[in-house]
């Protein structure tokens, strides 16, 4: 395991080098500043684990320099503990309130100071395993999304290649009879329009970059969405719209938010499943949310009243091929729609409805402050 990295900052030399001399004997690497301003410039060359940063110093004093630290994100996580002659609780608060994790009172006394220290570095080993535990459960989960997909993927494909071979000898078998020959061969066309949309599909979901930006027209967006699921799936219901936020315009990449919208009026489409074309009623109604540090977000909610969520569903609903219908070929529509709302810095949920059905939410930044990876 690699030695800490520690930055000590003070005016008065004999401190430095006490804290250093202490510090390098417990396996440490130590570097030291002077002055507020040199102790920025060794921060941005070589990030420490944790700084020890005096208060009363006379071109930067520690407040200013720890303020400067947490208003840089590379700089903001890293620990400092202040060290200070105030004994005041109003002194000791403000050195917290800024951003300090800790702090050592003059004059300072060498174990407490190593004490402080470890428990700090302690602290810092914990969120790095953490950090890491995160990424390597990120991992495993994209590593079974592709089995599911790939596993998935091979059964549909194959089963659909069974369908068009069939298609084949039927429309070989019927060869002088005309009729028989274009049904056949229509039913064969849509097989192999369901074999593109797979791979269309599973090649949305492999994409890992944010897609381009543009400035785009809410309305026009609901419109074109709504265009695309009716053209699509052949569907000539109308769909009701409730937007009171009028034509609000924002930063998103236009073929993905009305991809996404489609496959979730799809999916509401097909929550009513056996009921005739006029009693499945679907409302796409929008809202801004506030929250809070992440910002505004756009939330476009469409709206069923099917049959709901079956609770063994629930949890796996946006998983890769899971499917309430018994058709060949889909099951992938939540997973990209997810997937490509995930890359815009986004998110897709599906909740119960009140009073029965169910809502699935778009939910879309409306403040790049904080953009996807």
């Amino acid at each position: 395991m690699p030695a800490a990295k520690i930055l000590v900052v003070d005016d008065q030399p004999i401190n430095v080098q006490l804290l250093k001399r202490k510090l390098e004997r417990e396996g440490m690497q130590v570097a030291t500043s002077y002055t507020g301003r040199e102790a920025l410039e060794s921060v941005k060359t070589s990030k420490p684990d944790l700084i020890l940063l005096d208060v009363m110093m006379p071109d930067m004093d520690g407040i200013e320099v720890c303020q400067k630290l947490q208003a840089d994100g590379e700089t903001k996580s890293i620990p400092v503990i202040f060290i200070t002659a105030r004994t005041s609780k109003e002194g000791k608060i403000e050195g917290l309130g800024v951003g300090a994790v800790d702090y050592i009172t003059k004059p300072i006394d060498l174990d407490e100071t190593l004490a402080r220290v470890q428990t700090q570095l302690r602290f810092v080993s914990i969120n790095r395993e953490l950090v890491d535990l995160q990424r390597r459960l990120g991992e495993t989960r994209r590593a079974a999304t592709i089995g599911a997909v790939t596993q998935g993927i091979a059964h549909n494909l194959n089963n659909l290649l069974g369908v068009v071979i069939g298609y084949i000898d039927l429309i070989k078998a019927y060869a002088d009879k005309p009729d028989l020959v274009r049904k056949n061969t229509g039913s064969l066309e849509d097989a192999v329009n369901r074999i593109v949309a797979i791979i269309k599909q599973l090649t949305g979901l492999v994409v890992k970059n944010r897609p381009p930006l543009a400035p785009t027209s809410l309305a026009r967006l609901l419109d074109a969405g709504i265009s695309r699921y009716k053209s699509e799936f052949r569907i000539e219901q109308p769909v009701t719209i409730e937007n009171g936020i009028a034509d609000l315009a924002f930063e998103t990449n236009a073929e993905v938010f009305e991809e996404a919208l489609a496959k979730l009026l799809i999916n509401a489409w097909e929550s009513y499943h056996d009921a005739p074309d006029d009693q499945r009623p679907i409302t796409v109604r929008t809202e801004i949310a506030d929250r809070g540090d992440e910002g505004r977000h756009l939330l476009v909610h469409v709206e069923d009243r099917g049959l709901g969520l079956k609770s063994e569903e629930r949890d796996n609903f946006f998983e890769p091929f899971i499917s309430t219908k018994h058709t060949v070929g889909v099951g992938m529509g939540l997973t990209i729609a997810r997937h490509s709302l995930r890359n815009l810095g986004g998110e897709v949920t599906l909740d119960e409805r009140e009073g029965g059905g169910a809502f699935a939410t778009i939910r879309h930044p409306l403040d790049r402050k904080h953009r996807p990876l």
